[in-house]
């Protein structure tokens, strides 16, 4: 059986178990918690040198980390991934897209402010420039999503579920969705899609 190492809360980790679930693949999930240095531990650097979740254990014992990778890994030859050459590219797009210009920060300020007691005095100073990069995020998608279903193709597939992890929760980190229709709209559409299940689902 396919195991995921992962983190409750994590957005990351949601987006493979959440693809995991709508393709109705039985897989057993594995708890690491970051916050006590489960994922720096030799054992769990010998499945991830990296030291981070998720990462996927195939059936073979082969090991496969960084959260769009798997994914990709995951989808191919199903719905989820488009085969045309173009959309594929236009998915891989918004995925990086989501890692460079909105994981970094959304993610970053959900995690400080719903996963810490206190910031330090630097994420203090540093939390308006990642709100200010965080907002700049979300009007991209706005934009986009004025005259669109979904991210690719209006259909609902891997761009969807990457952008869709961290954006569904950015409140928990400070950020207001209320300015953001399209957005909104969006969400539940995604949330409204067969086999969806909630980032704080127990196993």
């Amino acid at each position: 059986m396919l195991k995921v190492y992962d983190f409750t809360g994590s957005g990351n980790g949601y987006k493979v178990w959440l693809l995991m679930s709508q393709l109705g693949l039985p897989f057993e999930r594995i708890e690491c918690d970051i916050l006590k240095g489960e994922t720096r531990t030799p054992a769990f650097l010998a499945k991830n040198p990296n030291g981070r979740i998720p990462t996927l254990e195939l059936e073979d014992g082969t090991f496969l980390f960084e959260s769009g990778a798997i994914l990709w890994y995951l989808a191919e030859g199903t719905g989820f991934a488009p085969s045309d050459r173009l959309s594929r590219a236009r998915t891989l797009q918004w995925m990086f897209f989501e890692q460079y210009s909105h994981e970094p920060y959304i993610a970053v300020a959900r995690f400080w402010e719903h996963f810490l007691d206190k910031l330090s005095p630097q994420q203090e100073a540093n939390l308006p420039d990642i709100m200010k990069k965080g907002y700049a995020a979300l009007d991209v998608m706005e934009k986009h999503l004025a005259t669109r279903q979904f991210f690719v193709d209006d259909r609902y597939g891997l761009a969807d579920i990457a952008l869709y992890a961290y954006t569904h929760v950015a409140d928990e980190g400070g950020f207001d969705l209320s300015a953001y229709p399209n957005i909104t709209s969006w969400l539940a559409r995604v949330k409204a899609q067969p086999g969806h299940v909630a980032i704080d689902h127990t196993f």
